[in-house]
């Protein structure tokens, strides 16, 4: 499976040469890498004490304790961030940060390398993408007014994930693992940058599973199977000037994963089933990425960055929708009984469309034939793009006895999701499903939204004696539109062109906003400094008419500590939203129009964030590393907001769904000489997935421990191995989108890391 990259935009790469103007004074720069100061934001924990807002990053030293791959267990380092799991490995993770919604973490803004990576950010932001966590050299959290310079979503906040870098000399690395469920994974890099200043890297992840769940009465496994390549090159002038890199990336995914969950009864006897009706539930996603980079240093004050990036990416899920209870058998029925709807009916034994709860049991278990035609199984074919470009300029100064840092950025952005997807009718006969009817290409979804988008932000960091003070001011202008075409009748003959043979409707949103932001430090000594911030956030809504755009007045206070040995952060957050926002998407389980957008009116979320690292050591032999972070949310909607097919019926105080009141995660290691062990626990409170948080409407808590152990063999290689969720706990952790889902069962992993 192969990805052909688009060429560049001419007159875009025209623009960015000419950007390259040159130096009028001969001061020499050092020949130090230059590429990181582009795509880091944080940059290291000594550097993220000095911002003026809740930071934290995640480096090489956390991230090989573990060799993670799951993005939602290395997120959950971070306090503030929030998880809605779904499918135990972190493909398409929900992720909140301070409150926002989870889902498809379509709330926060997603970056790699400092670009923009959801597939199509503005007009269809559910993260159907993301980035293979395995291979990230780093990866930064930003919250608060710090995250103003990122956009669009900055209520919550930004994560970046930082790709591997060209290395200043000749130098590789490989690891391999295997585990359980036929498991494996292997990530090779290797790079090198030469005297003259050129610089490249060769790198592939692959990783492969057949998966922890088991399906009914099916050979199917519920596994995945992923290829990622990364190839970048540069160049950096003998004076370092000037420095230009290429990325090109490309990533290529095939899972088994479904959006049918189980009955809490089904959950209780085998937590790690899978329904028989989703046996042929698969997605297949192609991604691509060109990034282009040129960085001009005026001088050690001055630095112009350009940056061109295009992103393209396409998917096919094919999976079960929900069954037709009235007889009616119809293929073009974009709106069958959901399973969401069937798993509560179950659940509260209440009957449905006619059917007690124990024959729709029956039909999920596969104990029951249904009429032919009667079973939806959709081909939710998408494909977008994300594309733009974006300029940067950043000045240090001084004006009297305060020291100016100073960023302006702007970016012109274009994306787009174009749906073209189809029904296909099928029947259970004896456990198996049977195909009716193919369907009719776009009897399912044809439309195309998309969205243009202009950003400009400007950023002063001032330094002045003890104080340090940050003002930033963030201008988003927004064109939102969708086209879409009607289903048309069945027929037997399709033409290719027939799907869009018909008059659209259309439909159109325009958004600007100005958001102004402000963070304030006071370092009372060396060790001990005060923190305050205040910003407007805001999330881009939809194409909808007559919604607004999602807006809240964030707050943030507190401290940091640090004697060198011991660090410790202490911040209450505050949001008040003026407009929840809710978006309909396949995933909500809700019985509305995907790509729909609701008011939830005002709300508030408020909290306290801690971060406690410290070490102790014994003499020379051993050091014990400690690391704690606990995160407290009280989020509650403020208002009554009438029914509406996403949020139900809210009364005020109800809760906002699948956001933790309690979590904290406790790292513990012991080093002794070659040898080290680390243990991770992590604990999270249990949720309402819905304002009103009936019986079937919360998850469970959960504790989860993961043990690893490393042996250093030589400066070179060394070998390691892991025990994921050692407990073997299996908790409901999520009911959306059709059920509840499970944790990942008690997993041990061997491996070994070679560098060359």
């Amino acid at each position: 499976m192969k990805i052909t990259a688009n060429r560049l935009c001419l007159s875009c790469l025209l623009f960015t040469l000419a950007s390259g103007i040159a130096a009028d004074d001969d001061e020499t720069l050092g020949q130090e890498n230059l590429f990181s100061e582009e795509i880091v934001i944080v940059g290291t924990r000594a550097k993220k004490r000095q911002i003026t807002g809740a930071a934290q990053y995640i480096g090489q030293e956390e991230l090989t304790k573990f060799f993670y791959t799951d993005i939602q267990r290395l997120l959950r380092q971070a306090p503030g961030v929030s998880i809605q799991v779904e499918d135990g490995y972190g493909l398409r993770p929900n992720i909140s940060i301070r409150g926002v919604a989870t889902e498809r973490s379509g709330r926060i803004t997603l970056l790699e390398d400092n670009v923009l990576i959801a597939p199509a950010p503005y007009s269809a932001p559910s993260a159907y993408y993301f980035p293979t966590a395995g291979r990230m050299s780093a990866i930064e959290i930003l919250k608060g007014p710090s995250a103003i310079t990122q956009g669009p979503y900055t209520i919550g906040g930004a994560i970046n994930m930082l790709s591997t870098p060209i290395p200043t000399s000749s130098q590789g690395s490989l690891l391999v693992e295997t585990d359980e469920d036929r498991t494996y994974r292997v990530h090779a890099v290797y790079g090198s940058t030469n005297e003259a200043g050129f610089g490249f890297l060769l790198e592939t992840h692959q990783w492969q599973s057949d998966g922890f769940q088991n399906i009914d009465r099916s050979d199917n496994n519920t596994g995945l199977d992923i290829e990622d390549y990364t190839i970048k090159l540069a160049h950096t002038s003998a004076d370092a000037r000037h420095t230009i890199q290429l990325k090109l990336q490309q990533a290529e995914q095939d899972s088994n994963q479904s959006y049918l969950g189980l009955t809490d009864a089904d959950f209780n006897d085998n937590a790690l089933r899978r329904y028989g009706v989703s046996a042929l539930d698969n997605i297949n996603t192609k991604h691509a990425q060109q990034i282009l980079t040129y960085q001009f240093h005026r001088s050690n004050a001055l630095t112009f960055f350009t940056t061109l990036y295009n992103n393209e990416h396409r998917r096919d899920w094919f999976k079960t929708e929900g069954i037709d209870l009235d007889g009616s058998n119809n293929v073009a029925d974009q709106s069958p009984t959901g399973w969401l709807k069937i798993v509560q009916s179950i659940n509260t034994g209440t009957s449905l469309g006619g059917f007690t709860p124990a024959r729709l049991h029956a039909i999920l278990k596969g104990e029951m034939d249904t009429l032919p035609g009667s079973i939806q199984i959709r081909s939710n074919y998408r494909k977008y793009f994300s594309r733009g470009v974006q300029l940067r300029l950043t000045w240090d100064t001084s004006l009297g006895s305060s020291r100016h840092e100073i960023e302006a950025g702007l970016r012109f952005h274009q994306d787009e999701e174009d749906r073209l997807q189809r029904n296909s009718s099928y029947h259970q006969q004896a456990g198996q499903l049977m195909l009716d009817d193919v369907g009719i290409l776009g009897n399912a979804g044809n439309q195309i939204q998309d969205a243009e988008a202009w950003s400009f932000h400007i950023y002063d960091r001032i330094e002045f004696g003890d104080w340090l003070l940050s003002l930033g001011l963030r201008h988003e202008k927004i064109n939102q539109n969708r086209t879409r075409w009607a289903s048309r009748p069945a027929q037997t003959a399709e033409p290719a062109s027939g799907a869009r043979a018909t008059v659209p409707s259309r439909r159109r949103n325009a958004t600007e906003v100005w958001l102004p932001g402000m963070g304030l430090l006071y370092s009372v000594n060396d060790r001990f400094t005060l923190l305050a911030g205040v910003h407007k956030g805001f999330t881009a809504p939809s194409n909808s008419p007559g919604v607004k755009e999602e807006s809240a007045i964030n707050y943030e206070l507190g401290f940091r500590y640090s004697n060198g040995k011991l660090a410790l952060d202490t911040i209450y957050f505050h949001s008040d939203y003026d407009n929840l926002l809710g978006e309909c998407t396949a995933s909500s389980g809700s019985d509305c129009t995907p790509g729909d957008a609701f008011n939830g009116d005002a709300a508030t979320v408020r909290g306290v964030e801690i971060m406690f690292t410290t070490s102790f050591a014994a003499g020379d032999d051993y050091t014990i590393p400690l690391s704690f972070n606990y995160t407290f949310t009280n989020s509650k909607f403020d208002s009554d907001v009438a029914a509406t097919d996403f949020f139900g019926d809210v009364k005020r105080g109800d809760p906002i769904p699948y956001i933790p009141e309690q979590q904290y995660n406790l790292s513990l290691g012991i080093e002794v000489n070659r040898w080290t062990t680390y243990l991770n626990l992590g604990y999270v409170s249990a949720v309402c997935v819905r304002a009103s948080c009936g019986e079937y409407e919360k998850t469970d808590s959960s504790v989860t421990l993961d043990l690893s152990s490393h042996f250093a063999m030589s400066d070179r290689l060394s070998i390691f191995g892991k025990i994921e969720n050692l407990t073997d706990a299996q908790n409901i952790l999520g009911r959306h989108p059709y059920g509840a889902r499970p944790n990942k069962d008690k997993t041990t992993t061997l491996g070994l890391k070679l560098d060359f």
